[in-house]
């Protein structure tokens, strides 16, 4: 005779794990539509970005020794971690007269230009993802003009004894926002986290993935290191707030996720490997 089976053993089913519930976007429906949105929308948001920055551009004078105290204790840990390559790299372009010049007027006017560009250039081209593109660029600037105004930091330019050159003052160029009468429309103690980076390595990226064109990708990939050497030599920057900066835009990219539950770029499409 055989064995009546286990009564418990049979009827005992192996545990389902419960399954993973996907975080949903954040923002409603409404609230995120996949077309571009109107065009004075977009240019009510881009004044209002800009009131923002006047108001930290507006507090600076009460936070300037605070923000020298903050260049210096980022110079000091650069040295401890041997990352501070920036005076090396600011005495070597100025060695050079006409690269440290075509260095200030790069740092001065690319800047704004190419970011418009891109934008314009997606809002024309790539109306469905604009929206989500931009929102990254508006919160990764946003978080940063709470840094100006939080954390003021000066350029290392800044810094009287440690051997660094104001290239503009130098070469007696308009090249960063800081020479004569400009200098009153920029704030000087805006160094951490580096808007140029952020916005460089948005448009970079941007092009990078959404052209069709490989020279435009290339130039794509290029733009935000050419930034990186720019902000170094001129001594804008520190190597910091260079990563401060990629860090800020990486918040910006996650929070726009979050927001709308989508990614901002299209993903990868990786080719399967050809059969022999």
């Amino acid at each position: 005779m055989t064995a009546a089976p286990d009564t418990e053993t049979s009827q005992a089913l192996p545990e389902r794990p419960y399954p993973l519930r996907r975080i949903g976007p954040l923002l409603p429906a409404r609230l995120r539509p996949p077309d571009r949105p109107r065009l004075w929308l977009e240019l009510t948001c881009t004044a209002l970005l800009y009131w923002a920055y006047t108001l930290t551009r507006n507090a600076v004078p009460a936070h300037r020794t605070a923000a020298l105290h903050r260049a210096r204790d980022i110079l000091d840990t650069e040295r401890a971690l041997h990352l501070n390559i920036e005076l090396t790299v600011n005495h070597a372009a100025d060695r050079v007269d006409w690269l440290i010049v075509g260095m200030n007027y790069y740092y001065a006017t690319l800047h704004f230009i190419v970011t418009i560009g891109v934008l314009v250039w997606l809002y024309v081209r790539h109306p469905g993802r604009y929206r989500s593109v931009r929102t990254a660029l508006y919160t990764a600037t946003l978080l940063a003009l709470a840094g100006f105004a939080f954390c003021a930091t000066a350029p290392p330019r800044f810094l009287a004894g440690q051997g660094f050159i104001d290239t503009v003052v130098t070469h007696h160029t308009w090249g960063s926002w800081a020479s004569g009468d400009v200098a009153s429309l920029s704030n000087q103690y805006a160094a951490m986290p580096s808007v140029h980076i952020i916005w460089s390595a948005w448009s970079g990226l941007t092009l990078a993935c959404l052209a069709r064109r490989t020279w435009v990708r290339v130039l794509g990939a290029c733009y935000p290191v050419a930034t990186l050497t720019v902000i170094l030599a001129t001594a804008n920057h520190f190597v910091a707030d260079a990563a401060a900066g990629a860090a800020t835009l990486a918040t910006g990219f996650l929070l726009q996720q979050l927001l709308t539950g989508c990614p901002a770029y299209p993903p990868l499409r990786v080719r399967p490997p050809r059969l022999p």
